[in-house]
Order: structure tokens, then sequence, then C-alpha cells
């Protein structure tokens, strides 16, 4: 499907600079988009592919309009922010490549009891289990399965292979990509006087509150007692180890890799970035940033960036970064002193 300059910036509310007729059917990077083809810029270190583009349309960040940036080939649609304006665009493009589905697919099974909504999607070999309340709009596909007792919200899409354990709650609006695992036990046991590990029960719950999306083969755990909570717009990549009783606040980020061990309690509008370890038992403020492989030992109570293992502010932790590489000469200096003494 073919749009126009006029038509994108339209959608976007944009400001159109130079043909308004040109037409593009894809999208690119903008160092390897074609004529056919849509890009974006949002940062001034990418501005210099301007001269050399091919794309067709490029979406650009209104700040970044220069006269330098003017002489490019390229049609210009300038918006305050052109990631958001890519991102609206392409959500569009999903909704017409990947419509949502209605209709109970052959070899499913719904446990006896269950009300189906009229406009679910339930694909085939998909377990529904007895008890299990769906909301409108849910989406099931192929080899899920959906424990007892489960309740999702309207419009929740669970991708195919997603394994949600019994008694757990997921939001309105989530996506659960393939792999999930939600509501597996903690990891609790407790050595006997023989030394042998006895497991303890985990008879707790998961809940995922409105609006979260969850990464391709992460596993969130059930509670020991009481919950897990992951609350409302969090988003969480794939890989990530959510464990038992930890409570995850509003709108944070957990990249790829990320561990949060039992019972830790996290602020919202946190970042956690890849391999990030967090230990249990501990409490990290709101708005708190750590850089990929920090490790978190011990409760951080104050907003900010942290890097290292264990984490320390992370201007501190570049500048000792230095020194750690520079360590060797500085003791063969120290060696050096003192045997001149």
């Amino acid at each position: 499907m073919n749009f126009t300059a006029q038509q994108i910036a339209a959608f976007v509310g944009g400001k159109l600079i130079g043909n308004p007729d040109v037409q593009v059917q894809d999208v690119a990077p903008v160092e390897s988009a074609q004529p056919h083809q849509l890009s974006y810029i949002t940062e001034e270190k990418y501005l210099h592919f301007l001269a050399t583009t091919k794309a067709g349309i490029v979406l650009i960040t209104d700040s970044l309009i220069s006269d330098e940036s003017l002489s490019t080939k390229a049609t210009l649609v300038a918006v305050p922010n052109a990631r958001q304006a890519i991102g609206l665009l392409l959500q569009g493009v999903a909704e017409f490549l990947r419509p949502r589905k209605n209709g109970i697919e052959q070899q499913s099974f719904v446990a006896e009891g269950v009300v189906l909504p009229e406009d679910a999607y339930v694909g085939a070999f998909a377990y529904i289990g007895k008890g299990v309340k769906l909301g409108k709009g849910v989406q099931i596909y192929p080899q899920a399965y959906i424990g007892d007792n489960t309740t999702i919200g309207d419009n929740t899409i669970i991708y195919a292979g997603v394994k949600i354990y019994d008694y757990c709650t997921i939001g309105r609006d989530c996506i659960i990509h393939s792999g999930c695992v939600i509501g597996a036990d903690g990891f609790g046991f407790e050595p006997d006087e023989q030394g042998v590990n006895r497991k303890i029960p985990q008879i707790g719950t998961v809940v995922i509150e409105d609006d979260v999306e969850i990464g391709a083969n992460t596993t969130i755990d059930r509670a020991m007692m009481g919950e897990t909570r992951v609350k409302k717009n969090v988003k969480i990549d794939n890989l990530v180890q959510v464990a038992h009783n930890v409570q995850v606040g509003e709108s944070s980020f957990l990249c790829a890799q990320v561990g949060i061990a039992g019972s830790t309690t996290m602020g919202h509008h946190c970042i956690m970035a890849g391999q990030v370890g967090v230990a249990g038992h501990i409490t990290v403020a709101d708005n708190v940033i750590c850089g990929a492989q920090t490790g978190v030992a011990g409760s951080i109570r104050q907003a900010g960036t942290y890097q290292g293992s264990p984490a320390i502010d992370a201007m501190n932790w570049r500048r000792s970064s230095v020194v750690f590489k520079h360590l060797p000469e500085v003791q063969q200096q120290l060696n050096q002193l003192t045997k001149n003494k």
C-alpha cells in the first residue's frame, strides 16, 4: 500500500518540506533506505545521512532542521518528536498487516463453564482451564496454556506458547510474548536438619496490571504468600527473571537478562538496563536508572543513575573505571616507592 508525503504529514501532524506527492510503501533505516521507503532521524549524530540517503521521505525532529538538512533530496516531514511519529505510523501499519483475530479454532480446549466473549480469539491447541475469566477482545494464540481460575482483562494478547499458571491475574491491554511463563513456583527451599533442601510451597499469585508488555521467554514467579506484582505500563524485555514477591513499579523498564531476586520492591519509572542483577529483600527508589551489568547489592534510596557492582553513582563509576585500567602500573609504582624507602 502506497502513502504520499502529504498523507503522512497529515496523519502525524507534521510540517511538509519538499514534494507532497512522493510515495512510499515501506520503512527502513535512513542509511539504507531506498526511494520507495520512509525513514526517520531523531538525533543530531544521524544528520549527515541526509546528504546521501535515497529515502523518499524522512521524518525528522523539527529542532534538527537547518540549512544543511534542507539540502537533502528526500522530502522531509518535520515533527516535534520523530521517534513518536514513526511509532504512530508503525502502529497503523501493524494493525493493517496483523489484524485482530476472532473465533475459536479447532482442537483448542475450553473448560466447561468458561464464557468466551463473542470477539475473543482462541487459537488451535490452546488450553483454557476451569474458572478462567476472559475480557472482551482477548487474543489467545495457539498452544497457549491458561491455568485454572486465571483472569485476563480486555484486549490483552497472549501469544503462542505462553504458559500462565493457576490463579494469576492479567490486566487490560497487555501483550505477553511467546515463551513467557507467569506464575511458576518461586525459588523457595529450606535445608532440613540433614542438609536436604526441602521445598517451601509457593501458594501466592502473580498480578500483572494494565498496559504491561512482557517479552519472549521472560519468567515471573508466583509469590510464596501474597503476590508478585507488575504495576501498570511496565515494559519488560526478553529473557528477564522476576522472582517471587517482587513488586515492579509503574512505568518501569526491565531490559534483556535482568534478574530481580525475591521480595524486592522497585519504585516507579525505573530503568534496569541489560544484565542488571538486583539482590533480594531490598528497595529501589523511584526514578532510578541502572546501567548495563550493574549489580544492585543493597537498597538504593535516592533517584539517580547508577553503574558498577556493587552499584555506585554512575559518574563515580566512570571515573573509577579509568583508574582500573592503570592499576598494574600504579601497583608497580607503589612497589618501587616502597622498595626505595
